[in-house]
């Protein structure tokens, strides 16, 4: 019944009834509604890798940057307050 295949004549006939439903106003601003569509989802997609490579770039700068002077991190300065509170004075061994 079928030959698995269509010819250009088939879609020649599908293009000719297509226009016929839809006529070439609609058609026109149908694709250039979809032109637009492409052209900003392809902008909001360059947008997206910019601003993941400026963070990628920032964590880096950050990672490589050296500590402030006079700041501590976050594990010495827990230590500190816990050997002040101790009255042993020998860091972080605890009292019998």
């Amino acid at each position: 019944m079928f030959s698995g295949s269509f010819t250009i004549w088939h879609w020649l006939i599908v293009l000719v009834v297509v226009i016929a439903v839809f006529g070439t106003k609609k058609l026109r601003n149908a694709g250039s509604d979809l032109g637009t569509a492409v052209r900003n989802f392809k902008k909001s997609m360059q947008d997206g890798e910019a601003e993941a490579e400026a963070k990628r770039q920032a964590e880096a700068l950050a990672a490589d940057a050296p500590a402030a002077p006079g700041a501590t991190s976050g594990h010495a300065a827990s230590t500190e307050a816990r050997t002040a509170g101790s009255g042993t004075g020998e860091g972080s061994k605890p009292a019998n």
